[in-house]
C-alpha cells in the first residue's frame, strides 16, 4: 500500500469515526433518573434520551434489568408505575 492510500485510509477512518461520536452526543437531550418498585425491591437508574419520553423509558429498562429475571418480570417490572421521576 502507498503512503498516499495510508493516509487517505486513515483520515476516512477518522472522519467516520468523529461523525459517530458527534452523532451520538447530538441525539442525547434529555436525562431522567427514576426509581422504579417491584416484588418489594426498589431501584433507582438513569436512562438518557432524545425526548423525556425516551428518557424515562431509558431508566425504567436499565432499573428493571437488575430487579426482574425472566420474560414475565421484565414485563410486570416494565409496566409498573415509577416512584419517582427527575429529568433535566
Amino acid at each position: 500500500m502507498t503512503k498516499g492510500r495510508l493516509l487517505a485510509l486513515v483520515a476516512a477512518i477518522g472522519l467516520l469515526l468523529g461523525v459517530l461520536i458527534y452523532g451520538s452526543f447530538s441525539l442525547v437531550q434529555t436525562q431522567c433518573e427514576l426509581c422504579v418498585e417491584h416484588n418489594g425491591t426498589r431501584t433507582c437508574r438513569t436512562g438518557s434520551g432524545v425526548d423525556e419520553e425516551g428518557a424515562k423509558q431509558a431508566a425504567q429498562r436499565a432499573a428493571c434489568a437488575v430487579m426482574a429475571f425472566g420474560m414475565s418480570e421484565s414485563i410486570s417490572c416494565g409496566n409498573a408505575i415509577p416512584t419517582n421521576v427527575q429529568c433535566t
